[in-house]
């Protein structure tokens, strides 16, 4: 058996999910515009830079809705999905998930990105398994703000993959071919277990790295 696993940003979407959703709580009101956009760029920015406090930033990007209606919830979601996520569907990207999904290969998005965020890009691309940073919550669903468990972000993707594969009675040795497909250098810890790591419409620091290991660099996006 093959496994192939997809982060997301950047490497399915010509974009960051996490980002859009911060400029998407701008444009539709709920948040102090500027002041918010401000701190969402530097969060996003401490990303790009591998400093992120994914802790701090799960905080932020959850305080504005968390305390709002299910049903508003809801709705904010799908109108995310609908007018900033689909329009970033690439078709090179989608064949590329369907190619692996036809040769039967077990997969998963696994996604720094939170599951509220995450879960129904997941569906859209046909997903059956999303490893992404749990947001924990109480009796009733609502967000606490805090993360639960161990975020899958840098390390975290390695620990929540070994686990994932574990409750599967799997180990990630027992694949003939193991694939990771990534753009960031945020991802190297588990670009670097895999046996066939890809960088993946990578950054400059990435790209570097991966022409020196001789690791496969995929362009899907201009």
């Amino acid at each position: 058996m093959k496994l192939t696993l997809f982060d997301l940003d950047g490497t399915l979407l010509p974009g960051d999910s996490d980002h859009a959703f911060g400029e998407f709580l701008v444009t539709h009101g709920g948040v102090d515009g500027e002041a918010f956009r401000r701190r969402n760029d530097a969060f996003f920015a401490d990303y790009q830079a591998g400093r992120l406090d994914i802790h701090a930033y799960v905080d932020f990007i959850t305080a504005d809705w968390r305390t709002r209606p299910a049903d508003e919830v809801k709705a904010l979601s799908r109108r995310y999905i609908d007018e900033v996520i689909r329009p970033m569907l690439r078709p090179q990207a989608i064949e590329l998930v369907e190619r692996h999904r036809r040769a039967g290969d077990l997969m998963a998005l696994v996604t720094a990105t939170n599951d509220f965020v995450t879960r129904p890009i997941a569906a859209l691309f046909g997903f059956d398994v999303l490893i992404a940073t749990e947001l924990e919550r109480d009796a009733a669903g609502r967000p606490s703000g805090a993360i639960r468990g161990v975020p899958a972000f840098r390390e975290g993707k390695v620990t929540r993959v070994h686990d994932w594969l574990a409750s599967r009675g799997q180990r990630l040795a027992d694949f003939e071919r193991s694939t990771f497909y990534s753009d960031s250098t945020n991802d190297l810890p588990l670009l670097e277990q895999v046996s066939h790591p890809v960088a993946t419409n990578p950054g400059a620091a990435l790209e570097r790295i991966a022409r020196e290991r001789g690791w496969t660099v995929l362009k899907l996006f201009p």
